[in-house]
């Protein structure tokens, strides 16, 4: 495992919490905090790509397993964004279940 996962999740939040505030046109992560069905769009995409991973990970697809695990992992932090939690708070939880 590479040594920069970590940084990598921060990163992306960061880049989240950029897109929530500035709102960019051209973002799609912004049209998920503007959307008219609001935290709906998230949970219906995190709902799509589970679905996606379990037949992915049926078909014994590592390409597509890893490509939908990264999908589930954006819109958790999309929706953790939402709900105004922050990426400790996930680091936090993973930390008692060791």
């Amino acid at each position: 495992m590479s040594d920069d996962t970590g940084d990598v999740i921060d990163e992306l939040f960061a880049v989240i919490e950029d897109r929530k505030a500035n709102l960019p046109e051209d973002s799609y992560t912004a049209s998920l905090f503007t959307h008219e069905k609001g935290e709906n769009a998230v949970l219906e995409k995190l709902g799509e790509e589970t679905t996606e991973l379990i037949l992915a990970a049926k078909d014994d697809d590592t390409e597509e397993l890893a490509h939908e695990s990264a999908d589930i992992v954006y819109h958790l932090l999309v929706l953790l964004s939402m709900k105004e939690m922050d990426i400790d708070d996930l680091r936090a939880e993973l930390a008692k279940r060791r």
